[in-house]
């Protein structure tokens, strides 16, 4: 199971809702405004970019990382909550 990090830069329309349904799905947790994180199996960064794009506007941003280790400071939440 891989720990990904998705974050985003929604730009003119800022349509969050659709975004934020699908994390909900994928039980993931809002680290800052704009990063979230889940665990997820049989999949890549590329796979999930992929996956995310259809529920972003063709303007906006988006990275998805696989992460080996992490650290936070004052973050809303973190993987030790996942």
């Amino acid at each position: 199971m891989a720990l990904y990090f998705i974050t985003y830069d929604l730009r003119n329309k800022r349509d969050y809702q659709k975004l934020y349904t699908e994390l909900e799905k994928f039980k993931a947790l809002r680290v800052f405004e704009s990063t979230w994180c889940f665990y997820r199996v049989n999949t890549s960064a590329e796979g999930l970019k992929n996956y995310f794009c259809q529920f972003i506007d063709s303007d906006d941003g988006l990275l998805v990382s696989e992460s080996s280790g992490w650290a936070t400071y004052k973050a809303q939440k973190t993987p030790n909550n996942l």
